[in-house]
């Protein structure tokens, strides 16, 4: 199937020649009955019996045209995978997309080995389907292609196709550790930022949670019917935190990452300037969701280039 349609380059929409269907085993023993009725009314001269073989077999004609329906023309916007810690479940987020007049219900996607994930699709709506993947371990998770099928109505037919859209799943190291995080290390001794004692800085807005303070939250962009949001302050004479690599020796290689990803996971939290230092790489010390994401993308990546090559 992947060399009669080669790569596919989102968005595409399912054409009628990429699409596969075949009896379900309802289906089969539909089939039976209606060979069995056929001799029946054939060995007895029955034309009661024929009659309702020939209604039956139109019926299941007009319930294969409508399930090949059901799937034809279906549009696949985007499949991504955020990426998720280790030793937890991450999810391959499909967007399909109906733009014709008619519903599409009970579509299913699964990825090669997973679970059925069904859903409705109404006239000219998309819809987020999320497929569970295990992220066992830290590194990198290549999906090659994902299923798409339907057997509505009745199952007694089902038609499917594959999508061949590589989707990378990226498993940062599962945040782990006793150490309490450093405050600087010997190359960032006495380096603090610039703000004078007991200055507040800035940081940003985050989604409000469950026990943050009334007087944090914006209410002027909540009034302007923005989601609940709260203002983050850090202290301005907090002292910039390097986290290396070289410092945990007495670890092994997992255990170092695992402790590094907690430290990461930490600072962020508490909205502190952090860096990080591996073995043929250092970032700078810097805060945010993109730098977090820099620092444990480098972890979970770290030592498995040399071993592919």
């Amino acid at each position: 199937m992947r060399r009669r349609q080669g790569e596919d380059h989102l968005p595409v929409a399912l054409e009628r020649r990429r699409l596969y269907i075949l009896p379900t085993r309802g289906g089969l023993a539909f089939t039976a009955l209606l060979f069995l009725m056929m001799l029946a009314g054939l060995n007895y001269a029955n034309s009661l019996a024929l009659f309702f073989t020939f209604l039956l077999t139109g019926f299941a004609l007009v319930v294969m045209q409508q399930c090949h329906r059901n799937l034809l023309g279906t549009e696949v916007i985007a499949a991504v995978a955020p990426a998720v810690f280790a030793r937890s479940t991450g999810a391959v987020q499909l967007t399909l997309a109906n733009s014709s007049a008619a519903a599409r219900p009970l579509l299913e996607a699964a990825l090669r080995a997973g679970t059925l994930v069904s859903a409705d699709l109404p006239a000219g709506t998309q819809r987020r389907i999320e497929l569970p993947l295990a992220a066992p371990a830290r590194g990198v998770v290549r999906i090659e292609r994902v299923r798409l099928s339907t057997a509505w109505p009745f199952g007694l037919f089902r038609v499917w196709t594959w999508v061949h859209t590589p989707v990378t799943l990226l498993v940062y190291p599962h945040p782990h550790g006793a150490l309490p995080i450093p405050a600087h290390s010997a190359r960032a001794a006495g380096a603090r930022s610039q703000l004078g004692a007991g200055a507040d800085e800035w940081v940003g807005l985050r989604p409000f949670r469950d026990g943050d303070s009334p007087r944090q939250v914006d209410w002027k962009a909540y009034a302007r019917e923005a989601p609940l949001l709260v203002k983050e302050y850090v202290q301005g004479a907090s002292e910039l935190r390097m986290f290396e690599y070289a410092q945990l020796a007495h670890l092994d290689q997992e255990a170092r990452l695992s402790q590094l990803a907690r430290w990461v996971v930490d600072a962020e939290a508490q909205g502190e300037r952090y860096g990080l230092i591996l073995p043929k790489l250092r970032l700078a010390a810097d805060r945010g969701p993109e730098h977090r994401h820099r620092c444990l993308a480098a972890l979970a990546l770290f030592g498995l280039e040399d071993t592919a090559r």
